[in-house]
């Protein structure tokens, strides 16, 4: 069975401590219904001799009942181990299988395809250090590949490799496993995914399984099983923050007294300082204990207890630190959310909250958004039904220490709990985004703004009559090179002449100013949108027609400023292109450096953009002049009783 059978039989305690050493990767198979995510690990398996001759000879007796291939070894009943499994020629629970080779012990999970058991997936995703994304070779990507493929990014999976599968169904063509690698490429343009690799396969036949194709000369990638064994997974671990979540004080007797727990990320050496949250008392660490003695030195994943010099106090729930390095710690977040139960979610329901180890009360405040993974679009939901997921804000009734599911999975990710059943209903990853902050700055700001007593001698009314006017805020938004700012300033100089009073705030030009010390992530930009937003509404007040030339990628910010500035003077034109054409304008090239990874968060590419659901006006900036697309902002500015021409 092994392929270390050689080892075992001369010396066990050598192959013990040779296997006891390999590096181990947690991988997981995921993608459509019947694209061979079974056959593939069975092929896996048996092509690398790690099934067992009994277990051998059962699935070829079983073959001939349950199998799809005629009679012949079938690999997918390998992990296909429901009877309902066998029967329906579908994968439902999640099949772990663990195996090893000289360079690496692996653990698999076989995740189902069907879209009724995504939660089954997201499930087996969640340990997962690399995904296999199995593609069909006649049907292409698939809504659930795409399903699939958002989950993976969003649990934080960096590894990817696509494997097109079923080769031999096309006649092994070039030409159609490079047409599946551009279409995918271009749906996950807008996911988090920065290790991608493809691979094609013949599954069923084991070719690029393990042994290289015959059947495909032009492929000169290496096998499946070659780059399990190779790929680089050492940089995937958080080695800088040091975070320990206190599981259990272990007090044998008066000479002893230790903190039990799993490390989560970072490195511990003896004598290092170390800082307990929430007391913020300071010692140095004395001892690190394991079951096989003393070590100097600890490491995530490790389970340790820790002995510090001083007698603090530490207990269940608690975290310890670094000093200089500190988690946040606060009882409101923000989260996405994956839903797991056939109840739904409900904004305001009080749940339990699982994070590292403590379980506190809370409730999910506001439901921001639904997902639909499908086509990634974001729309206003009531609540989450089983399998779906959203962005939520949350209150707990004590604060956490956390950090962000993209830096730390550990200490940012959760479960919830029903405080009835006791059953786990949902699964969170923290966002970065303050959800605090940001919600208090937008609801302090919107506060001020609807409680505010006019303080000028001088009336909207009076303000109309002398301008011929009436103010309004027009935002241009659409990707990088769709001509926001051009068109802005060309109806500027129209309405300018045409004797009116107006002025443009671009985007821009307020990151050079009044927003310099924002960044370009999800929260900064609504902050920029936010300030932007209340200047816009100054500039109304006195009177002035906005033009305001912003990317706004959010449909829910473009929303809340909307409401800022006032609903009935706020409209909303949204610029389109094509690739090519916004490419050609894009005289800095963003384009180029975000297809590249050396611009993060960049819409259109390596960030979503939501383009407007119920937009005033939609221009094709591509196909139209400059003149002619300022004759349709101004016909609508018409329409809308703002001025007359």
């Amino acid at each position: 069975m092994s392929h270390q059978s050689d080892l075992i039989a001369k010396d066990i305690l050598a192959y013990l401590e040779q296997h006891e050493r390999k590096e181990l990767l947690r991988f997981i198979t995921c993608g459509s219904v019947d694209d061979g995510k079974s056959t593939l690990i069975g092929r896996l398996l048996y092509d690398s001799k790690m099934i067992y001759e009994d277990q051998l000879a059962q699935l070829e007796n079983e073959s001939k009942v349950h199998g799809t291939t005629g009679g012949k070894f079938d690999p997918a009943l390998v992990t296909d181990g429901l009877r309902a499994e066998r029967e329906q020629g579908i994968t439902i629970d999640v099949a772990y299988r663990y195996f090893s080779t000289a360079k690496r012990k692996f653990i698999i999970a076989d995740t189902p395809g069907h879209e009724q058991y995504t939660r089954n997936m997201a499930t087996g995703a969640s340990t997962a250090d690399l995904a296999i994304i199995l593609i069909d070779a006649r049907h292409g990507v698939l809504t659930q590949t795409k399903r699939h493929s958002f989950i993976v990014s969003l649990l934080g999976i960096r590894h990817v490799v696509v494997t097109v599968n079923k080769m031999d169904l096309v006649n092994y063509s070039q030409e159609r496993f490079e047409q599946i690698c551009d279409d995918y490429k271009q749906f996950v343009s807008r996911l988090d995914l920065p290790d991608l690799h493809f691979i094609p396969l013949a599954a069923l036949h084991g070719e690029n399984v393990v042994d290289q194709s015959p059947n495909m000369p032009w492929y000169k990638g290496s096998t499946l099983m070659n780059f399990l064994e190779s790929v680089y997974i050492g940089s995937d671990r958080n080695l800088e923050d040091f975070r320990l979540p206190i599981q259990y004080v272990n007090r044998p007797n008066l000479d002893f007294r230790g903190f039990c727990g799993t490390i989560a990320s970072g490195i511990l050496r003896k004598g290092d300082q170390i800082m307990v949250m929430p007391s913020k008392r300071v010692s140095k660490v004395k001892r690190i204990v394991t079951q096989d003695g003393d070590l100097e030195e600890a490491f995530c994943p490790q389970s340790i207890t820790v002995v510090l010099e001083d007698e603090v106090d530490c207990s269940r729930g608690d975290m310890i630190v670094r000093p200089g390095n500190i988690p946040k710690s606060t009882n409101q977040f923000d989260a996405t959310i994956v839903w797991l139960n056939a109840d739904p979610l409900l904004p305001g329901k009080t749940y339990l909250f699982k994070h590292t180890s403590q379980t506190i009360p809370g409730q999910i405040d506001t439901l921001r958004y639904k997902v639909d993974v499908n086509t990634l679009h974001r729309s206003p939901a009531p609540d989450l039904q089983l399998n779906e997921i959203g962005r939520c804000s949350i209150t707990l009734s004590q604060s956490v220490y956390f950090d962000a599911y993209k830096r730390n999975r550990s200490t940012g990710s959760f479960i919830i709990i029903d405080r009835l059943t006791n059953a786990t209903v949902g699964a969170g990853m923290i966002t970065e985004r303050d959800a605090a902050k940001t919600k208090a700055a937008w609801e302090a700001n919107e506060q001020q703004t609807a409680s505010s007593e006019s303080t000028t001698e001088v009336s909207q009314q009076e303000r109309s009559a002398r301008f011929g006017q009436s103010p309004a805020t027009v935002l241009f938004t659409g990707l990088t090179g769709t001509g926001k700012s051009t068109i802005a300033r060309a109806v500027e100089r129209a309405l300018f002449d045409a004797g009116r009073a107006v002025m443009v705030l671009d985007g821009e030009k307020m990151r050079s100013g009044v927003n310099q010390d924002l960044g370009y992530s999800v929260e900064d930009r609504s902050e920029n949108l936010r300030r932007s937003g209340h200047i816009a509404r100054i500039m109304n007040d006195a009177g002035l027609i906005c033009l305001a030339a912003f990317v706004a990628p959010s449909e829910s910010i473009r929303a809340r400023v909307a409401e800022l500035v006032g609903k009935e003077r706020f409209l909303v034109v949204h610029l389109v292109a094509d690739e090519a054409v916004r490419k050609a304008r894009d005289i800095k090239g963003h384009y180029a450096k975000a297809e590249a990874g050396a611009l993060p968060n960049f819409p259109g590419v390596s960030a979503l953009y939501e383009a407007p659901q119920q937009a005033d006006l939609v221009i094709d900036s591509g196909k139209q002049t400059v003149e002619d697309c300022v004759d349709q902002v101004l016909k609508l500015l018409v329409e809308r009783g703002s001025i007359k021409l």
